[in-house]
């Protein structure tokens, strides 16, 4: 990363940072989508073991994974600050806790995954989808926290076209062992929705070996002698790490969480419901990844400018991030609007659930424009280290309103299933007009403190 006059050179950079960034992350996604698109075409019972699996999954690896990727402002930092030689201690840091995260993952998942399956009101197969999905996923959860140190701190550098790369290569490697996976072809098992969970657990395999070979032959990660010296556990490190990790990771968890809850909660409906409904909140996600790629290249953008000392390029960095994603909102809510049905039938090939998804689809429309504010807002939060009041602002927003809201609307009045839409749109409403008020505060508290 470089030092910036103008405007145009900023963004110019913003773009640089950016693109590879979003392109990492649609793939990423596209993986989840695959997942859950290839499975419904093997079945509706499938569709809905696979979503509920995920329901289960994707709050627990974005939320510890958000932890993680706290390495990235404290590496931004120290690059902005010129110390150099201490970032292949605190990357090392973040592999021993992404480990140490990993295994406590597969002892309490192993425990609590049966229990709460058989809490829930699923039909039979569908229950077994969703363990079974579940239970071969868990064999990629090491390969996959200790990518997300990596990629952290190769996105930290500034160097997001690699992760690009790597990701590229995953994504094919995911839709082909899908392929064989999930229908048997080729001789390989007819496995339905549990093959998705196979072929995710061999591709995080694939991705965290190869980023280790690129840190540890190319440059600039090898000038900055990553994993070439043996740095034992330490706390203090941890504590750093953990200071900045675990807001980031609990807002992370609260807003994903919420849509799980919401999953689980609607197990109440029948299959087709749970499987149209899983399929419109999969597409918004992907939609998310614009917000979410912002949010990403402005922690590290405003965390380069704020750790040199530069709080006004910092402050341009944040306006033309925001902007931008609000205008893209805009973008991809007329997508959602006029392409409704097209969307809808990439999921499914029965009229009644291309139906349901295409109405979910409509109120997908509200909450993520309102994402489009409150995720690049907290990149630009955690830029400036400021990540506590992020997370309680998450908590309230989609916890203490918004899943009540859409519990009273669904259970109390005749939106039925839709009533859970509306109480997120409200939560993620009120969280992004909350972040927006953090931002202001920092930014004018934080220029004083600075000088």
């Amino acid at each position: 990363m470089n030092q910036t006059s103008s405007i145009k050179q900023k963004a110019g950079q913003f773009l640089h940072i950016l693109l590879p960034i979003l392109i990492t992350q649609i793939a990423l996604s596209a993986i989840t989508f695959f997942d859950t698109n290839m499975s419904g075409k093997f079945g509706t019972n499938d569709l809905a073991g696979v979503a509920i699996g995920t329901s289960l999954w994707i709050p627990i690896q974005t939320g510890l994974s958000g932890i993680l990727m706290g390495i990235t402002p404290i590496v931004s930092h120290l690059i902005g600050s010129r110390r150099n030689k201490d970032v292949a201690h605190q990357v090392m840091q973040g592999m021993w806790l992404s480990l140490l995260v990993s295994v406590l993952v597969l002892i309490l998942g192993g425990l609590a995954l049966s229990p709460v399956l058989n809490f829930m009101n699923l039909e039979p197969e569908v229950r077994d989808i969703a363990f079974r999905f579940l239970r071969a996923i868990s064999f990629g959860i090491i390969p996959l926290f200790g990518y997300t140190v990596v990629r952290s701190c190769i996105d930290a550098l500034g160097q997001t076209r690699v992760s690009m790369f790597i990701t590229l290569i995953a994504l094919p490697v995911n839709v082909g062992l899908n392929y064989l996976l999930i229908f048997g072809n080729f001789g390989f098992p007819r496995l339905g929705g549990v093959g998705a969970g196979v072929a995710s657990a061999i591709t995080y395999w694939v991705i965290f070996l190869i980023a280790l070979i690129f840190i540890y032959r190319a440059e600039p990660f090898r000038s900055l002698q990553l994993f070439r010296k043996f740095h034992a556990m330490s706390l203090g490190s941890f504590k750093e790490l953990l200071k900045i990790g675990v807001p980031i990771g609990f807002s992370i968890f609260f807003e994903t969480a919420v849509f799980s809850a919401v999953t689980l909660l609607m197990s109440r409906f029948d299959t087709v419901t749970i499987a149209a409904h899983q399929a419109a909140i999969n597409f918004a996600s992907t939609l998310y990844m614009i917000p979410l790629s912002i949010c990403m290249s402005l922690t590290i953008l405003v965390g380069f400018e704020s750790g040199s000392g530069r709080l006004k390029d910092a402050r341009q960095y944040g306006i033309m991030g925001i902007g931008t994603a609000a205008v893209l909102s805009l973008l991809t809510a007329l997508v959602l609007l006029f392409a409704g049905s097209h969307v809808a039938g990439l999921y499914s090939d029965e009229p009644e659930v291309i139906s349901l998804i295409q109405h979910f689809l409509i109120y997908a429309i509200f909450f993520q424009i309102s994402d489009a504010i409150a995720t690049p807002t907290q990149g630009v939060l955690r830029g400036y280290k400021d990540v506590t009041p992020a997370f309680i602002i998450c908590f309230i927003a989609y916890w203490v309103i918004g899943l009540p809201v859409g519990y009273l609307l669904a259970t109390y009045t005749d939106l039925g299933a839709y009533g859970y839409w509306i109480g997120l749109i409200t939560g993620l409403a009120i969280g992004a007009i909350l972040l927006l008020a953090r931002l202001v505060r920092v930014q004018r508290r934080f220029a004083p403190e600075k000088a």
